[in-house]
């Protein structure tokens, strides 16, 4: 992928948008933990652990990204895209960690471990969108960096005032999870004419946004009638 395509900017553009869809909440578990230290302490562990996590996170999406070069890793990882798209429809940003950790090194750890496992589908949808081009990799780390520290109560308000930027980022994991399953070398063979990728990838995405919007819609009519 040359630097100066349409390809490498369509690239980047899903990987800006996957990261406000998956990045946002983090920054929120990071407070939380902070609010359970002193005030004096409590600058100095979102710093730590803030760093921490950015480092955590910079291996393992590098990592992801060698992992994804593995014969059948591309498919695995695209059929998991498929299903955190749906999750993102149906169910809100949730985690059990425990956040009342009130010594320092305890909430440090805390935010590193939360960030890690809260990160693990933005790792894997931002390797994926990267299609291997390291260049792209960091672009997508340099995005999301802000957006977790200072970003995420403004992408959460944006998300719950205007709800078709949920379906917009989930229609682009689809299509991130169709590249990425079309470009398996186990894969590739039985799809090497234009217009059957075309109509796979569009199915894709329809069958992602209609399971996710059914899903949705029949949960909150669920909680209204409770």
């Amino acid at each position: 992928m040359e630097t100066i395509s349409m390809e490498f900017y369509t690239a980047l553009m899903s990987i800006i948008l996957i990261d406000l869809v998956l990045a946002g909440d983090n920054a929120l578990l990071i407070g939380m933990v902070a609010k359970n230290l002193p005030s004096k302490q409590q600058k100095k562990v979102i710093i730590i652990g803030t760093l921490a996590a950015i480092f955590m996170r910079i291996i393992f999406t590098l990592l992801a990204v060698k992992l994804l070069e593995i014969d059948g890793l591309l498919f695995i990882g695209g059929v998991l895209l498929v299903y955190i798209a749906i999750k993102l429809l149906v169910t809100e940003e949730n985690t059990d960690i425990r956040v009342s950790k009130k010594s320092f090194w305890g909430a440090a750890w805390t935010i590193m471990l939360a960030d890690f496992l809260m990160g693990i589908d933005n790792i894997i949808a931002v390797a994926g969108a990267a299609y291997g081009n390291m260049l792209l990799v960091i672009f997508g780390l340099l995005i999301s960096i802000p957006i977790i520290v200072w970003g995420s109560t403004i992408v959460i308000r944006i998300i719950e005032k205007f709800p078709i930027f949920i379906y917009l980022g989930a229609g682009v994991l689809a299509w991130t999870a169709s590249k990425m399953i079309i470009q398996d070398a186990y894969v590739q063979p039985y799809l090497t004419n234009p217009l059957p990728i075309i109509l796979f990838q569009l199915l894709l995405i329809f069958i992602v946004i209609a399971i996710g919007f059914i899903l949705r819609n029949r949960n909150k009519t669920h909680i209204s009638t409770n």
